[in-house]
C-alpha cells in the first residue's frame, strides 16, 4: 500500500481499478485476472468478485467497444506478427457511425498521444485501401481522393505493440518514440490488410463506399467551416445575435455560460458580471452529434453559434485550442429531465468534436440549487433532494412542524424561476457558486457510455434505464 505520509490520498477507486484490469486482460489474450475488493459499498454490501478473461484478446476489446453499435462486419479484422523482436497486434472493426476510435498501447501502457506505432498503422492503412479501390476501379464515378480520415470514419481499432526497449516521449510518457516500430507496423499492415481485402471483397466495398460518403461530407463540412471563418471569429459584430459578450479581452479571465432557454438566458444576463462573464442562451435541445456527420452538424444554428462564440473551430482538422476566447465554458441547464438531456447533448458535442476542450479542463457544469429555504429575511439554498431530506430530518428533530405546504420552502422547477440576484448568488458568483469540472478519465468507457445513451440502438439504453435509472447518478462529467 502507498505510504499515507508521502501521498495525499491512498484511496483506490473500485471502478477505475476494474476498468484497468479489464483492459489488461484484453491486451493479454487468455490471461485470467480475479479482482476481489474486500471493501464494502457505501450501503454496506459486499462487492462481487469479478473475473476478467478474454480468449479473443484485442479482437474482443474492439467488440466490447462496439457492442452497442451497428457494425459493417461481424468479426474484427485481426493482424499480428513478430519482426525484429517487436510483437504487433492490431484489431479493427467498422460500424455505421461517424466517429473514429483508435486506441494504442505499447507494452500494455496506453499511449493517448500516439507515436510511431500509430503513424505506421495510419499511413499503411490509407495506402492499402486506396490501392485496393484503384485496382478495382471503385472510385471511377467520383472525383474523390480518399483521405485516411475518410476511410477511418466509423472505425474502432486497437493497436498493441510489445517492444524490448520502449522509448516514451513527453513529460507524461504518453507517446511511443521508437522509430523502428513505424516501419515494422507499416510492413505488416500492408501485407496482411491487403490479403484480407482480397479475400473479403464485400467488406472492402462496404468500407470504401462509406469512405466515399465521408469524403463528400468532408467537402461539405469544409465549405460550412469556411462560412463560419468568413464571419470573422474575433469580430464582435459577427458574434451570435443572442450572445451577451463580456468586456474583458484576456481569455484567461473570461468565462462563457451556455444557458438553457431564452428566459433563463435573460435572467443570467441581468445577474452576470459584465466584465468577464458572457451569456449565450440556447433554444431547444439541439442536435445529437452522435448520429450526424460533421457537414450536418455545421448546418445546425445552435452549433454554429457555439463554434463562432468560442472561436476555436471544430473537428480534428480545424480545432485550435489557442483561439479559445474563454478560459471556462459553463453549461447551465435546469435541474430536471429536460435539463439533463440538454446537458448530455452538449457533452456529446464537446466530447466528439472538441475533446481537447475537455482534456485541458475548460468545460464545466453549473450547479443551480433545487430548493430555497426562507426564514424571515434569510435564505438558504439546497442543491438536491438529498440535502432537502437531510434538512427536513434536522428540522423534525428540532420539533419543527412542517406540512405538505411547506411554507418558506421553494422548489425551483427551472433556472427562470430564480430572479437575477438569486441566480447570481447561487450559480454565477465565483465566491459562492458550485461548478463541476468535466473530466475524461477513461476515453474508452466515456465513448461506450455516450454510445449507449445517445446512439441509435434503443434496446441497450432501455435495459440500462430499467436496471439503473432509479438507483444511480450517472457521472459522465466527473467531479
Amino acid at each position: 500500500m502507498p505510504d499515507s505520509e508521502v501521498f495525499e490520498t491512498i484511496y483506490f477507486s473500485h471502478d477505475v481499478l476494474a476498468e484497468r484490469l479489464r483492459e489488461f486482460a484484453f491486451l493479454n489474450r487468455g490471461i485470467k485476472i480475479v479482482f476481489k475488493d474486500e471493501r464494502r459499498t457505501e450501503d454496506g454490501k459486499e462487492r462481487e468478485t469479478r473475473v476478467f478473461q478474454y480468449a479473443g484478446g484485442i479482437s474482443s476489446f474492439v467488440q466490447y467497444h462496439n457492442q452497442n453499435k451497428e457494425v459493417l462486419h461481424k468479426d474484427p479484422i485481426y493482424i499480428e506478427g513478430i519482426r525484429d523482436d517487436v510483437t504487433v497486434e492490431i484489431a479493427l472493426q467498422f460500424n455505421t457511425g461517424y466517429s473514429e476510435n483508435l486506441f494504442s498501447y505499447a507494452n500494455n501502457v496506453r499511449t493517448p498521444e500516439g507515436g510511431f506505432h500509430e503513424s505506421g498503422f495510419k499511413s499503411a492503412f490509407t495506402r492499402t485501401f486506396n490501392a485496393y479501390a484503384r485496382s478495382y476501379d471503385l472510385l471511377k464515378n467520383t472525383k474523390i481522393t480518399l483521405s485516411g480520415e475518410d476511410i477511418r470514419e466509423g472505425m474502432t481499432a486497437v493497436i498493441s505493440v510489445k517492444v524490448p526497449e520502449p522509448q516514451f516521449e513527453g513529460q507524461t510518457k504518453q507517446k511511443l518514440g521508437n522509430t523502428e516500430v513505424e516501419g515494422i507496423v507499416q510492413a505488416l499492415v500492408n501485407e496482411k490488410l491487403k490479403a484480407y481485402l482480397e479475400e473479403n471483397p464485400n467488406i472492402a466495398k462496404k468500407v470504401i463506399q462509406k469512405s466515399i460518403q465521408a469524403a463528400q461530407a468532408r467537402d461539405a463540412a469544409r465549405r460550412a467551416r469556411e462560412v463560419i471563418r468568413r464571419k470573422g471569429i474575433l469580430d464582435s459584430a459577427s458574434m451570435p445575435g443572442k450572445l451577451a459578450d463580456c468586456s474583458e479581452r484576456d481569455p484567461a479571465l473570461c468565462e462563457a455560460f451556455l444557458v438553457e432557454g431564452d428566459s433563463a438566458g435573460g435572467t443570467a444576463k441581468q445577474g452576470r458580471d459584465r466584465r468577464f462573464q458572457a451569456i449565450l442562451p440556447l433554444k431547444g435541445k439541439g442536435i445529437n452529434v452522435a448520429k450526424a456527420r460533421l457537414d450536418k452538424i455545421l448546418k445546425n444554428d445552435q452549433i454554429i453559434d457555439i463554434v463562432t462564440m468560442l472561436g476555436t473551430g471544430i473537428g480534428q482538422e480545424d480545432f485550435t485550442l489557442e483561439k479559445l476566447r474563454y478560459n471556462k465554458v459553463i453549461i447551465m441547464a435546469d435541474a430536471d429531465v429536460d435539463g439533463a438531456h440538454i446537458r448530455t447533448l452538449l457533452l456529446t458535442f464537446f466530447f466528439r468534436q472538441m475533446p481537447q476542450l475537455v482534456l485541458e479542463g475548460h468545460l464545466y457544469i453549473a450547479q443551480p440549487p433545487l430548493y430555497q429555504i426562507r426564514k424571515g429575511r434569510r435564505a438558504r439554498y439546497l442543491q438536491n433532494d438529498e440535502q432537502m431530506n437531510d434538512y427536513l430530518l434536522e428540522a423534525s428533530m428540532e420539533s419543527a412542524k412542517l406540512t405538505n405546504s411547506r411554507r418558506g420552502i421553494t422548489r425551483y422547477k427551472g433556472l427562470a424561476e430564480m430572479n437575477a440576484d438569486q441566480l447570481k448568488d447561487t450559480t454565477m458568483n465565483r465566491e459562492s457558486r458550485i461548478l463541476l469540472q468535466v473530466k475524461m478519465e477513461d476515453a474508452v468507457e466515456a465513448d461506450r457510455m455516450f454510445t449507449l445513451l445517445m446512439g441509435d440502438d434503443v434496446d441497450p439504453r432501455r435495459v440500462f434505464i430499467e436496471k439503473y435509472g432509479s438507483q444511480v447518478n450517472l457521472d459522465l462529467y466527473g467531479a
